[in-house]
């Protein structure tokens, strides 16, 4: 099972945002800004081109639910989003709130956040996809 899988499984402590039958988000722990959230598919696939067209489209609807929620919590101009997959054999979106499009570029420095700022910022999106 991939770290990612044993994040949505509850084996590894991570900060979860949104959860349905097929697909979980949560916040990336080395984020690029605040808000950066993961989209992953429960079904543990490397790559998401192997996916089949339905579960990816269903991602993408469950990821535009999610990145709506970021938007409203996190001052930000708009959710970019990315699919690089190199990082951990899991497929999986990335979600990251946008003030200008270098708060994109990958090689910038990652954040380092408290565990208290990871729960408010959840506790923040998570309130926005409640309300």
């Amino acid at each position: 099972m991939t770290v990612f899988g044993k994040i949505a499984a509850g084996e590894i402590p991570g900060y979860k945002i949104a959860e349905n039958a097929g697909f979980y988000a949560f916040l990336d722990i080395n984020p690029l800004v605040k808000g950066h959230t993961l989209v992953i598919p429960k079904k543990e696939v490397d790559y998401i081109y192997d996916l089949d067209d339905r579960t990816v489209g269903e991602m993408f609807i469950f990821s535009k639910q999610v990145a709506k929620a970021i938007q409203k919590a996190i001052p930000c101009k708009r959710i970019g989003i990315a699919v690089i997959g190199l990082e951990v054999p899991h497929a999986h979106i990335h979600l990251i709130p946008l003030n200008r499009e270098s708060d994109m570029a990958f090689s910038n420095p990652r954040l380092k956040l408290t565990p208290e700022e990871f729960r408010n910022i959840a506790a923040a999106i998570v309130n926005e996809l409640t309300s």
